[in-house]
């Protein structure tokens, strides 16, 4: 059984960090693209950033040169590191598990999801 669970949201101002974790269970870590995605309220789940099994990483437009993932294939665990927030960063925060290979930057293309995380930033 796989298990995804997210930590670390929470409340912060503007132009402060988090740091999300998630911790992985039931798959073989290494094998997976993972993957970052928020949705926002009434919005759709979108794309924040994803990790591939060699290390790669790829961003979202609206988070690249502020949020930064990585992943620890010894601990299961993908981390984002969420620096400069902005109040429309705020939403739940998904960690999600692919076992495509290239660029899986679609909710579809994910096999796996954790339960969320809120992350808000005020004005």
């Amino acid at each position: 059984q796989v298990r995804l669970v997210e930590s670390g949201g929470g409340l912060v101002q503007a132009g402060g960090s988090l740091r999300l974790s998630c911790a992985a269970s039931g798959l073989t870590f290494t094998s997976a693209v993972m993957g970052w995605f928020r949705q926002a309220p009434r919005k759709e789940r979108e794309f924040a950033a994803l990790i591939k099994r060699s290390g790669g990483t790829y961003y979202a437009d609206s988070v690249k040169g502020r949020f930064t993932i990585s992943r620890d294939n010894a601990k299961n665990t993908v981390y984002l590191q969420m620096n400069g927030l902005k109040p429309d960063d705020t939403a739940v925060y998904y960690c999600a598990a692919s076992e495509q290979l290239g660029l899986p930057t679609r909710p579809d293309t994910y096999s796996y999801w954790g339960q969320g995380t809120q992350v808000t930033v005020s004005s």
